[in-house]
């Protein structure tokens, strides 16, 4: 069970939309919790290319961050991504999920996403895959889950301050509408 007075937020989308440096900066602006992506640094130390296997083990990381914070003594939390990116990468890469996959997103909620537009310069590292006309697509398909779920989510566009400031609005709004409809 979630601790009522705990706000969870994850800023999802495509490769390459700024979502490492918008959740440090919402957690710092927020004095919040910064959960940091651990996809990237899973991948980053394997000795080959990722399996199937090694993404069904970088989905259950991702849930044992979220049960850490039910425990925790934070009250806002920002993931940076999170379940909704990894189902989609399983189907992107693998054409398959776990079965479990599913209902850990259903019984793992957050209160808020942010999903990053594509309209920030692709930026090539050694993880990144999907540039170019992917960047597209794979937005789309994190906006069909997230309306699939039924999620609270909030599109973040813009470049710098800019799309921090819209950031910080979103979570803003969110909160303030959190608390009046709490009361």
């Amino acid at each position: 069970m979630n601790n009522p007075n705990q706000i969870r937020i994850a800023i999802t989308g495509p490769e390459s939309t700024g979502k490492s440096t918008l959740t440090k900066q919402l957690a710092e602006a927020f004095n919040g919790q910064f959960i940091p992506e651990f996809a990237r640094e899973y991948i980053e130390k394997l000795p080959h290319h990722y399996t199937f296997e090694d993404v069904e083990a970088i989905a259950k990381a991702q849930v044992e961050q979220y049960r850490l914070t039910r425990n925790s003594s934070g009250e806002i939390f920002f993931f940076d991504t999170w379940l909704i990116i990894t189902k989609v990468w399983f189907t992107w890469v693998f054409q398959k999920m776990p079965e479990w996959l599913d209902l850990e997103i259903r019984s793992c909620p957050m209160d808020l996403f942010l999903l990053c537009r594509p309209d920030l310069p692709w930026e090539a590292d050694p993880v990144r895959e999907n540039g170019g006309e992917n960047r597209l697509k794979l937005f789309e398909l994190y906006l069909e889950e997230l309306k699939y779920y039924g999620f609270n989510f909030v599109e973040i566009g813009g470049v710098e301050e800019e799309r921090l400031s819209n950031a910080i609005a979103a979570v803003h709004d969110f909160i303030r509408c959190s608390k009046i409809s709490a009361v």
